[in-house]
Formats: structure tokens, C-alpha cells, sequence
């Protein structure tokens, strides 16, 4: 799938804003503030066929003042439960942790719709590398934010998934 899917890009997508606290606004993404705690509720991707998942497992996403942490499910089907992992095939394993995305990091905002992440942990090792950055174009109406891959460290994302998440607190 897209390498947002795979790797972890960004947050599913998430992001707070370094002094950019306001108000829980239904208003635009100019008043309304990203820190707090939000869930995919859908990301829409265009390669390698246009689609858009629907999270049927839990995930959340935690946006502080400087910091955001995510462990999402990238998937529309249940994974399956892996009982012994020392047993379990490569391709038992890949189908129930495949689809995880977990990233803590950094973030800052510019121009007045951008985040940019820099990670700091993550399941995929090649995102904690030196100079790793995902941004995002965002947009927030009420209690539900968007966000759209925009580019990363390795130039501009030609086929940019946009993720929908709903605030829950």
C-alpha cells in the first residue's frame, strides 16, 4: 500500500500544535486547537487502487503541545489472533502486525495549515533515522481533523492519503 500505510507516516496522522492552543471551535483549522486525544475514523488512499479504509480495531492518537504518540490499525478487516508468536508463519505475523502503526515524536506547525512530524520511536526503524520527516496539510471542522501526506524526507508524496479522525477528548 501507499508508504504513509506501511510505514507510519506522519499520524495516522496525527498532530498538536507547538502555540497553537485555541478553542474547540466548529469553526476552521485557524481556531480550533489539535492537542488532545483523536481515532482514525477513516484514511482514504489512492494507490494501489483508490480506496478508503474503515478501522474496525481500536486506535488512538495522543497530540500535546509539542508531542504526539499514535498506535493505529491500518485495515478494514480483523487481524487475526497470533497465539504463539515463536509458532506463527511469516505470514500469520504479517497479516496481525502489518497493518499496526506505532510512532511517538515531535512536531511543529507552520504556515497555518502544515504539521510537520519528526519521529523519535516507531515500529518501523527506518522512520527513526536521522533527518526523518513526514508533513501534513490539515484542516479541522468541529471535532473531526484531516490530514493529508504532503511530502516526507524524500520529496513530495506523488499519491498523498488523507486521514480522518474524530476528537474523543
Amino acid at each position: 500500500m501507499c508508504r504513509f500505510i506501511n510505514s507510519i507516516i506522519g499520524v495516522t496522522a496525527v498532530a498538536g500544535i507547538t502555540g497553537f492552543v485555541g478553542s474547540r471551535s466548529s469553526g476552521s483549522s485557524s481556531t480550533a486547537s489539535v492537542e488532545g486525544v483523536w481515532r482514525v475514523a477513516q484514511v482514504a488512499v489512492t494507490v494501489p487502487a483508490p480506496r478508503t479504509i474503515t478501522p474496525v480495531q481500536s486506535n488512538l492518537a495522543i497530540i500535546t503541545a509539542k508531542h504526539y504518540s499514535r498506535v493505529e490499525i491500518h485495515s478494514d478487516a480483523a487481524r487475526p489472533n497470533v497465539i504463539d508468536a515463536n509458532k506463527a508463519t511469516a505470514d500469520e505475523l504479517r497479516q496481525a502486525w502489518g497493518p499496526v502503526v506505532a510512532e511517538a515524536g515531535r512536531y511543529e506547525a507552520s504556515g497555518g495549515n502544515t504539521l510537520t512530524f519528526r519521529p523519535v520511536v516507531s515500529k518501523n526503524p527506518e522512520v527513526m533515522a536521522p533527518g526523518t520527516y513526514f508533513t501534513f496539510s490539515y484542516r479541522i471542522v468541529g471535532d473531526t481533523l484531516w490530514l493529508t501526506h504532503q511530502r516526507d524526507h524524500r520529496g513530495p508524496v506523488a499519491n498523498p492519503p488523507t486521514i480522518k479522525l474524530t476528537r474523543v477528548e
